[in-house]
């Protein structure tokens, strides 16, 4: 986690219908300059001041276009670290991509290091080679979802690799298993070995047919700081197995159980003839045994479009991020559709709560020239909180982000 300064008290005192009314008032001064992103689990504080709102991908993709229309200087990312950075790579060079609080990080991207990604490589490989006598044929694909640092995107894209999103990791993994950038050999051998959600990652193994009990296998890199060589799996696991799963997960998702699942199951059962049943909707950072309770699962945009498409009528429990469902949930009631999230525990991005209006505002006041220090106003526009990936990491995180890019359908322009 980045550090960031302790904002200036009147910040942090101010009212919230002040603070709004100031972030308009500099946003209008500002002008065709500025673009503000709101992620889908940003607060409605955040949304409502937001050009465009999505996934972490789309809003970057979304920031790389409208800087080809129009004179954008500044791109205000409302999400977390790995997102301004991606941000960062996909947008021109001559655009600043500011982050409002620095400490909003993932603890999922958290989970996977550059260092131990590396030493992860290393350590596949010479158990391989060990089992087939020096000589394994065969290759490791990796792939790493978009909530990974760009330092973990560059190991992936030098290596051969690719990203993905929980919307294309199917397409994404059908893409490594066919040979990656260059078409598998007849008898070669294709693993592949996924970054940081083992969740993501084992769910599209499952959707690919694998089993996962014998095809695939976890490697935890804490535990080979604690002395175990091979991560927690045995030789014969990760010769065996098609899909090595980075041991990393999401804090939010992982707070869904299948007794959730199960509660609405039972309260389905006990309804009166002719009573509509709840359907489960899940996001695939789910443990598997979530997803396979679910009726549906699916990325962010899923679960939104799903919603939105829901005939009047329909029931529906939602397991993903609290502030995204409750919106959901009083924009399907006005189409009388019922709508709850999956479980009553306050299933909250922690990191993402972090950008809040007092941030919001002081990134657009020193944009704007309005900081005010001792009581004195000092009109000196300045960038604060600019989030630079490092040309070299750029380059090869960029090559992962593309081949990504290749799979899927562009970006549309959002309303």
């Amino acid at each position: 986690m980045l550090w960031q300064p302790s904002l200036p008290d009147h910040y942090t005192k101010m009212k919230p219908d002040e603070a709004a009314r100031l972030i308009t008032e500099r946003r209008a001064h500002l002008g065709e300059s500025l673009v503000i992103l709101g992620h889908h689990y940003q607060t409605d504080e955040i949304i409502r001041h937001a050009d465009y709102t999505g996934d972490s991908l789309k809003l970057s993709q979304l920031a790389a276009k409208v800087a080809t229309e129009r004179p954008v200087k500044w791109v205000i990312f409302c999400g977390v670290h790995f997102m301004a950075e991606t941000a960062d790579m996909l947008t021109p060079d001559h655009v600043d991509v500011i982050l409002p609080d620095l400490s909003a990080g993932c603890s999922m991207a958290d989970m996977a290091a550059y260092e131990d990604a590396v030493d992860c490589w290393d350590t596949l490989h010479k158990a391989l080679n060990q089992r087939h006598a020096g000589a394994w044929k065969g290759r490791i694909i990796p792939i790493t979802y978009v909530n990974s640092t760009a330092a973990v995107k560059a190991f992936v894209g030098a290596n051969g690799g690719a990203c993905c999103t929980s919307s294309n990791a199917r397409q994404v993994f059908d893409w490594a298993m066919s040979g990656g950038t260059t078409p598998a050999l007849p008898g070669e051998e294709i693993k592949v070995l996924f970054l940081p959600d083992q969740h993501l990652g084992r769910n599209t193994a499952a959707s690919y047919g694998l089993d996962v009990a014998t095809e695939t296998c976890l490697y935890d890199p804490r535990l080979v700081r604690r002395g175990d060589p091979l991560g927690g799996s045995t030789a014969d696991q990760i010769a065996r197995a098609k899909v090595i799963l980075w041991a990393g997960h999401c804090s939010v998702h992982k707070l869904f159980r299948p007794e959730h699942c199960d509660e609405i199951r039972k309260a389905n059962d006990a309804l009166a003839p002719g009573q509509e049943p709840m359907k489960i909707l899940v996001h695939p950072e789910c443990c598997k045994e979530v997803v396979d309770k679910s009726d549906l699962a699916g990325s962010t945009e899923f679960i939104i479009k799903t919603i939105r498409a829901a005939p009047a009528g329909s029931r529906w429990a939602i397991g993903t991020e609290v502030h995204l469902v409750a919106r959901l949930v009083k924009e399907a009631a006005q189409r009388g559709v019922e709508a709850r999230i999956l479980s009553d525990c306050q299933c909250l991005c922690t990191t993402m709560f972090r950008i809040d209006q007092p941030h919001l505002l002081w990134v657009l006041d020193q944009l704007a020239g309005h900081s005010i220090r001792n009581g004195a106003r000092q009109g000196e526009p300045k960038v604060v909180n600019a989030v630079r990936v490092h040309p070299e990491v750029r380059a090869a995180a960029l090559q992962a982000v593309e081949r990504m890019l290749s799979l899927s359908t562009p970006v549309a322009r959002a309303d």
